[in-house]
């Protein structure tokens, strides 16, 4: 007589004792179930250790930047971002600044600022050519003088007009903590400022043609009755630097606390940074 089992069958079964399942050999394909293969990250030789298996749907999203893993040999930091060099004054207006206050920054001019400059010295080469061509074609006896002169104006023209761009090139726009100034002059020095706490108001406006090039004049009253800075024109991008002088002048903590903020590491301190797979 036979034991039936739960299901009410009568026949006889032999019954095997199961084995555990043999490990599976590694190979390319993805396990069963799996839903991406993995990927194994190779250690440099000699280096103790085992890296674990990392699943490919994990890393997909990392962008890894070779420049950076190359700077690793180079003498830089891989992952570590590099302090920002805090802006100093140019040699030209450090001068002009005492030690107490703080330095906020400088712009030139706008280029268009020499546009007239430009244009006169692009005429006066058309002029010198046309004049120099028809002088020497001629069969004037003094026609030698007279190009002579004529090259001499040209190169005088030109002169002045190289004097302008070093003068555009010498004038600063500088904003502190305390004040705005405005330098201008090469051989003769004129420098204008404002503290900024006698500024009422400032705005800036912008042509069409300053709006396509990026370009304003700024206009600033203040409680004086002769401004020596009330009409700046031909400032570069003039929205970021209204917005950067209206802070200075109503939220300076803020910008103090912003200057004041250090650098943060992309990677932990006591953490060794990573090292490229082919070192």
């Amino acid at each position: 007589m036979t034991d039936s089992g739960a299901g009410g069958s009568g026949d006889n079964k032999d019954t095997e004792p199961l084995e555990p399942p043999s490990p599976r050999a590694p190979s390319d394909s993805p396990a069963p179930g799996a839903e991406s293969p993995t990927r194994e990250f190779s250690f440099p030789p000699g280096t103790a250790g085992s890296a674990p298996a990392t699943a490919a749907s994990d890393i997909d999203g990392v962008r890894f930047d070779d420049g950076l893993t190359a700077g690793l040999g180079g003498g830089l930091l891989g992952g570590v971002r590099a302090p920002s060099v805090p802006d100093v004054p140019s040699p030209i207006s450090a001068r002009y600044l005492f030690p107490t206050e703080k330095y906020r920054g400088e712009w030139r001019r706008h280029w268009v600022h020499l546009m007239p400059w430009y244009l006169v010295g692009t005429l006066a080469t058309f002029i010198m050519g046309l004049a120099s061509g028809m002088l020497t074609k001629s069969d004037y006896e003094s026609r030698g003088t007279a190009v002579t002169v004529t090259v001499l104006v040209w190169l005088l023209i030109l002169g002045f007009v190289g004097w302008k761009i070093l003068d555009w090139y010498m004038d600063r726009f500088i904003l502190t903590n305390k004040r705005i100034m405005l330098i201008q002059g090469v051989i003769t020095r004129s420098v204008a400022m404002m503290p900024l706490g006698r500024v009422t108001d400032m705005k800036y406006a912008q042509t069409p043609m300053g709006r396509m090039l990026n370009y304003g004049e700024f206009i600033i009253e203040s409680a004086g009755q002769d401004q020596a800075l009330r009409n700046v024109p031909h400032l570069p991008n003039p929205n970021e630097l209204y917005l950067q002088m209206c802070e200075e002048m109503y939220e300076p903590e803020a910008v103090d606390e912003r200057e004041a903020e250090p650098e943060e590491d992309l990677i932990p301190e006591g953490e060794p940074a990573p090292k490229p797979a082919d070192a």
